[in-house]
C-alpha cells in the first residue's frame, strides 16, 4: 500500500459575494449571494515510501489545498485519503506527529524569538528526547549553514537565512514525511541552491519522501523524479518530466556555428529560428528527424566550427502544456 492514498478527492468553497461601495455592503447584509468554489475536483493518486514529488500548476490550481488536506489542516468536501494509515482531518494529533510542513509564505517560527529558542520550544511540542534533539538540531544546522544565526530573533533574519531555518524546524522531530509548499520563493540564487541541495541530500540519504509545490521549475527539474501536473481541480499529467516533455513539446533545437557565414538552409522537417552571423538556429522533431541524421546531413554539405542540440526550456514545456489542457489561471 502507498504512504500516501488518494482516491476521488474533492474540495468546495462557499464564497460570499457582494456588489462594490457602500450600498453594495449593505446590501449584503440584507441578502448575501454565494457562489461555490471547486478547488479539488475527484482527484486521485498514490505516493510510495521515499519517493520525491512535484506538483506544480497555475495559481488557483489546486495545489495548496491538496497540501492542506493532506498536512491535516482542511477536510475535503468528499473522497478518500489517507496517509501512512491514517485519515490526517480525523486523526490529526497522531498525524501532525509524523509530518513536516514548510509554507513558504507563513513560518512556524516565533517572531520576536531567537531562533535557537524557537527550535527548544519546537522540542517541547513534539517531545522530543533531550540527546535526540541535540544531535538533529547540530546537524540540521550545519547541514543548513544556521550556526551565525542562531541567537537572531526570527524578525531580523533575511528571507534566506528564514528559510533554511523554517525547513530546519520541520525536520527537528525527523519526520519521514515532509510537504514543502513554495519553500524557494523570493530567495536569491545561492539560497535556492543551498535549499534545493538539502531536499535532495534528506531525500536520497534518509528516504524521507517529499511532496514539493513551487512555481520555479528549476526546482522541479533538479530535484522531483516525478511530476503531478494539476490545473483547474484537476489532475492533468503524472510521470517523469522527461515523459511531459516528450508528450507535449517533443520539439528540439540544433545549434550550429559554421566556419563563414551561415548558408540558407532548407531541409524537410527543419525550421530555421534564429540566423546571426555565423550561426544558425533551428528547430525540429526528433520522432520525425533524427537528430544523428540531421548532424550529418549539415556536416557533409558545410564546415562547421560547432554543432549542439538543446531541449526545450522547462517553461516553456509548462506553458504548452497548460495552453493544451486549458490550465491557465482564470
Amino acid at each position: 500500500m502507498p504512504q500516501i492514498l488518494v482516491e476521488e478527492l474533492s474540495k468546495t468553497y462557499r464564497i460570499a459575494e457582494r456588489d462594490a461601495g457602500a450600498l453594495g455592503a449593505v446590501k449584503g447584509l440584507f441578502h448575501r449571494r454565494w457562489r461555490q468554489v471547486e478547488a479539488l475536483r475527484a482527484v486521485s493518486f498514490g505516493i510510495g515510501q521515499g519517493e520525491l514529488v512535484g506538483l506544480i500548476g497555475p495559481n488557483g490550481a489546486g495545489k495548496s489545498t491538496t497540501i492542506k488536506i493532506l498536512s491535516g489542516i482542511l477536510e475535503p468536501t468528499s473522497g478518500r485519503c489517507e496517509v501512512d494509515g491514517l485519515v490526517p482531518w480525523r486523526q490529526r494529533i497522531r498525524h501532525v506527529a509524523r509530518i513536516g510542513v514548510v509554507f513558504g509564505q507563513r513560518t512556524q517560527l516565533w517572531w520576536d524569538l531567537p531562533v535557537i529558542e524557537g527550535f527548544d520550544l519546537l522540542r517541547d511540542i513534539y517531545r522530543v528526547p533531550q540527546d535526540r534533539y541535540v544531535r538533529i538540531r547540530d546537524e540540521l544546522v550545519g547541514l543548513l549553514r544556521l550556526e551565525r544565526v542562531l541567537n537572531q530573533p526570527v524578525r531580523q533574519l533575511s528571507l534566506g537565512q528564514r528559510m533554511r531555518c523554517e525547513i530546519a524546524a520541520a525536520l527537528l522531530h525527523e519526520p519521514p514525511l515532509v510537504f514543502l509548499d513554495e519553500p524557494t520563493i523570493g530567495l536569491d540564487a545561492p539560497s535556492k541552491l543551498a535549499v534545493r541541495e538539502f531536499i535532495g541530500r534528506i531525500n536520497r540519504e534518509r528516504g524521507v519522501t517529499v511532496i514539493l509545490t513551487t512555481h520555479d521549475m528549476h526546482d522541479i527539474e533538479a530535484l522531483a523524479e516525478r511530476v503531478i501536473v494539476i490545473g483547474q481541480g484537476r489532475i492533468l499529467a503524472d510521470g517523469s518530466f522527461d515523459e511531459l516533455r516528450a508528450g507535449v513539446l517533443a520539439e528540439r533545437r540544433l545549434f550550429v556555428d559554421f566556419e563563414g557565414e551561415a548558408p540558407a538552409l532548407e531541409l524537410p522537417g527543419v525550421t530555421v529560428v534564429a540566423r546571426e552571423g555565423r550561426q544558425l538556429e533551428l528547430a525540429f522533431d526528433p520522432r520525425a528527424t533524427p537528430a544523428p541524421d540531421l548532424i550529418a546531413r549539415i556536416v557533409a554539405a558545410h564546415a562547421v566550427d560547432d554543432i549542439h542540440v538543446e531541449e526545450p526550456l522547462i517553461e516553456e514545456v509548462i506553458a504548452r502544456f497548460y495552453d493544451l489542457h486549458g490550465a491557465g489561471e482564470a
